[in-house]
């Protein structure tokens, strides 16, 4: 039977976090967010799209700056309530230039940047 993302359990605004993982290495890339659409979007072209809050328009990521997502695998978790996008990533996930949104640590108390933009 084929899956049908109508069977995921979206927010009240119609949305379902989703996390974005390197296939290669297991970094956590980024967390976006997805509609039933988006879902649907990525699971039928391969290229991960996201649903943009900010701008409420679909986001295909890297149709403008050639960072695709190539999606290998998409899973949820156990509620339904969840995404994880196992994906090849081309080029930094965030916007910042660097590889992971997550560049920022919390030590003794303080933020502190882990990783340099890429050149």
């Amino acid at each position: 039977m084929p899956f049908d993302p109508a069977s995921l359990r979206f927010d009240a605004a119609g949305l379902i976090p989703v996390i974005a993982q390197d296939a290669h290495d297991g970094t956590v890339l980024m967390m976006a967010w997805m509609n039933a659409e988006a879902v649907a979007r990525t699971l039928q072209s391969g290229r991960v799209t996201y649903w943009s809050r900010s701008r409420q328009a679909f986001w295909e990521k890297g149709a403008t700056s050639g960072h695709v997502q190539e999606l290998v695998e998409l899973r949820h978790d156990c509620d339904g309530d969840a995404l994880l996008a196992v994906v090849r990533q081309t080029g930094p996930a965030c916007h910042t230039r660097r590889r992971s949104c997550f560049y920022t640590a919390i030590r003794e108390g303080e933020p502190v940047e882990i990783m340099a933009p890429e050149v």
